[in-house]
C-alpha cells in the first residue's frame, strides 16, 4: 500500500501527457472547410497531395494543420475610379470567390492566409481603374453598367486564375458620380426623353 502513491504519480504523469498529445494531435475540419498540413520535420507545407477534407483527422503532434474555407464567399470593395475625363468616381463591387480546393496548398505556400488583402481585392481595384477610365460619366451613369462589370470579371479572372483563386462573378453594386455631373446627366436625359416624347406626338398627328 506504501508503494501505491510513487506508482501513482508516474501513471497520471503518463496520462496527462497522452491527453496532451491527442488533443495537439486532434484536428476537426468543419463542413466547407477544408485543411492545410504543414510537417514541421517534414517538407513544411504539403504541396503534392489533396487537402484534408471535413470531419476528424490525427496528426503528429508537431505538424500544423491551416484551415481554409472552400466554398464560395462574397467580399465588398468601395473604391475611388477616374473616368476617361478625369472625374472622380466613386464604385462598389462585390466578388464571388473561392480558393482552388486542389491547389490550397500551394495558394498557402505562396500567398497566405490573408490570400484576400494580398492578392484578390488589389487585383480587383487594378481591373476596376483600368476598366472605369475607358468610360465617359454618362455611360457609366446609364447603359454600360453590365459591359463595366464583365469587363473587371474577365480582367480579374484573368490574373487570380493563376493564383489559385477561382473567380466565378463581379457584381457591380452601385456607382455614384459627383453631384454636379449626375445632376448635369439627369436633366440631359430628360430633354432627350421630351424630345423623343415631341416628335412621337407629332408623327402621331400627322397620321391622324
Amino acid at each position: 500500500m506504501e508503494r501505491l502513491p510513487k506508482i501513482a504519480l508516474p501513471v497520471l504523469f503518463v496520462i496527462i501527457l497522452i491527453i496532451v498529445i491527442i488533443s495537439k494531435s486532434a484536428v476537426t475540419i468543419d463542413s466547407g472547410h477544408a485543411g492545410v498540413l504543414y510537417e514541421t520535420l517534414g517538407d513544411g507545407v504539403v504541396t503534392d497531395e489533396p487537402p484534408m477534407g471535413e470531419g476528424f483527422h490525427v496528426v503528429a503532434p508537431w505538424n500544423k494543420v491551416f484551415i481554409y474555407e472552400v466554398r464560395q464567399q462574397e467580399v465588398l470593395e468601395k473604391m475611388n475610379v477616374l473616368s476617361s475625363n478625369g472625374l472622380d468616381i466613386k464604385l462598389e463591387a462585390s466578388a464571388w470567390f473561392q480558393p482552388k480546393r486542389n491547389e490550397l496548398g500551394k495558394l498557402h505556400q505562396e500567398k497566405g492566409e490573408d490570400y484576400i488583402q494580398r492578392v484578390l481585392l488589389p487585383t480587383i481595384r487594378s481591373a476596376a481603374r483600368s476598366v472605369v477610365g475607358r468610360y465617359t460619366p454618362e455611360q457609366l451613369y446609364s447603359s454600360k453598367r453590365d459591359a463595366i462589370q464583365q469587363e473587371i470579371f474577365d480582367e480579374t479572372k484573368k490574373i487570380v486564375d493563376g493564383e489559385y483563386i477561382q473567380l466565378n462573378e463581379i457584381l457591380v453594386r452601385d456607382v455614384t458620380l459627383p453631384p454636379t455631373i449626375k445632376d448635369a446627366i439627369e436633366r440631359k436625359l430628360r430633354q432627350e426623353q421630351e424630345s423623343l416624347e415631341y416628335e412621337f406626338r407629332l408623327v402621331t398627328a400627322k397620321k391622324e
